[in-house]
């Protein structure tokens, strides 16, 4: 063998040398980078959603004979979504833009999203009588607001996350956009409240945060309960598109923008009890309902009357799925 066939041979081994170093050690940097940005996300969280964290004032719900562990239990979460800005000067007295009460079975790994219109009639016992259940919050904020949704759908509330809408659409901006069918043309205002600023078009098309959140709020095209419809379909939306392999480097941003504008009785463990519901290799079972009612309007001030029967057959599903009986939410 004359000395060029060993100077090859030597570069050739040096190749594959080179090629299986390469091949390992890029796995590994992945696993590396991958764990550094798990680890960077994990305290991220810790901090901002502990800051988000108020206690509501309350052990457990009165319709509880005793407190819940979301690890292990079935539980009630109340989305409180308020519409308050520096322009309209209403932090401290905003009415509720929209209340949705989220059941999770833990079990089956299912969530159950009850819309409840703004304008419902609903006794308010802060105050001690019935008017539009969007009030509840102005009067009494989010203790008041609890209070109400449990007097009128019977069914315990163990934790409540509200959210200015603000997070709405930093967190759609964050994910890159949310793909959403538009039912028909409209013109709607931004957050900045300048009237006509956004204009959409129907037809399934990618929003932004600002015209997801003109086309969930808008009620002038349609009705208060296909409003809810929309806001359901963007809450999926959103949920979908954060759970997506492309959204796993925005999360960063996700946490930021959800943090500054969110405030929750849940403190960041009992937060991570509800990845299992969007891991495990099944798609999230979730499913959204409306309350039917219909118009009311005594004295010229409009309400949504909640049909009693339709009413009584959300309460007891809502109340299967949480596995309670009638005599656990008595007992108090």
């Amino acid at each position: 063998m004359n000395e060029n066939t060993r100077s090859n041979l030597r570069k050739t081994k040096r190749r594959k040398l080179r090629k299986r170093a390469f091949l390992v050690l890029i796995p590994a940097l992945l696993i590396f980078i991958g764990l550094s940005y798990s680890a960077y996300l994990y305290v991220k969280a810790d901090t901002v959603f502990s800051n988000s964290y108020k206690d509501d004032g309350r052990l457990k719900s009165d319709l509880r004979a005793e407190g819940v562990n979301p690890n292990k239990d079935n539980v009630s979460i109340l989305i409180v979504g308020v519409d308050a800005s520096d322009v309209r000067n209403n932090k401290d007295h905003s009415r509720t833009d929209t209340l949705m009460l989220a059941t999770l079975n833990k079990e089956d790994k299912s969530v159950k999203l009850v819309s409840i219109p703004r304008d419902t009639y609903a006794f308010i016992p802060e105050v001690g009588y019935k008017t539009k259940i969007n009030h509840a919050h102005a009067y009494g904020g989010i203790k008041a607001t609890i209070d109400t949704v449990e007097n009128l759908m019977e069914v315990p509330v163990d934790y409540y996350v509200k959210v200015n809408f603000e997070a709405f659409i930093d967190v759609v901006d964050a994910i890159g956009g949310i793909t959403v069918d538009v039912p028909y043309e409209l013109y709607e205002q931004n957050s900045r409240d300048q009237k006509k600023a956004i204009h959409l078009l129907p037809g399934e098309q990618e929003l932004n945060g600002e015209e997801a959140l003109a086309l969930a709020r808008t009620r002038k095209y349609d009705s208060d309960i296909e409003r809810g419809k929309r806001q359901q379909k963007i809450i999926k939306s959103i949920v979908r598109k954060g759970l997506s392999l492309d959204s796993v480097l925005k999360y960063d941003e996700i946490i930021e923008a959800v943090g500054k504008n969110m405030a929750t009785n849940l403190t960041f463990d009992e937060m991570k009890s509800f990845i299992s519901y969007g891991t495990g290799g099944n798609s999230l079972d979730f499913q959204t309902y409306s309350l039917k009612g219909y118009d009311y309007q005594p004295g010229g001030t409009y309400y949504y009357k909640l049909d009693e029967a339709a009413l009584e057959e959300i309460k007891q599903l809502l109340k299967e799925h949480l596995e309670i009986s009638e005599s656990k939410t008595s007992e108090t």
